[in-house]
């Protein structure tokens, strides 16, 4: 198995940040490494969907946990390659206010110590820019409700 892990803190509560992440329909907004989401059903535990890449055609994933306000997490199976990611996004409120945005992404499968070296970094190259993007997304959100 292959993870990596990345946090950021924001002002904004776990709610506001939520409420970005069940708007699909802005994801490419604040992550440019997203064209467009097609969710087949709510976002809801176990809802499948297509993410479509930026020059790089689409990738069908499935909604593993959605807990509301707490995060989600998302898996894909890499067609032919026997491996399958995961990205848990999680939010934790801070004692002094704030959440702090975690990002767990795991390469499991009877590939992954073979190929989660190379799938993995493609994944995650951008969680500190896109969580960045996220976090500042979410404290002007807050600042304007």
């Amino acid at each position: 198995m292959w993870s990596y892990e990345h946090s950021v803190e924001t002002r904004a509560g776990t709610e506001t940040i939520f409420e970005i992440f069940r708007d699909v329909s802005r994801w490419p907004e604040w992550n440019p490494g997203v064209e467009r989401i097609d969710l087949d059903g709510p976002f809801a535990t176990g809802t499948t969907g297509v993410m479509v890449i930026p020059d790089q055609g689409s990738l069908s994933f499935r909604l593993a946990w959605v807990g509301d306000g707490r995060g989600f997490e998302d898996e894909t199976e890499i067609p032919g390659a026997e491996v399958v990611v995961r990205v848990r996004h999680s939010l934790e409120p801070l004692a002094t206010g704030g959440t702090r945005i975690t990002y767990r992404a795991t390469v499991e499968g009877p590939r992954a110590d073979a190929l989660g070296p190379e799938i993995g970094p493609a994944v995650t190259a951008d969680f500190p820019e896109v969580m960045g993007a996220l976090a500042a997304r979410a404290g002007a959100s807050q600042a304007t409700a």
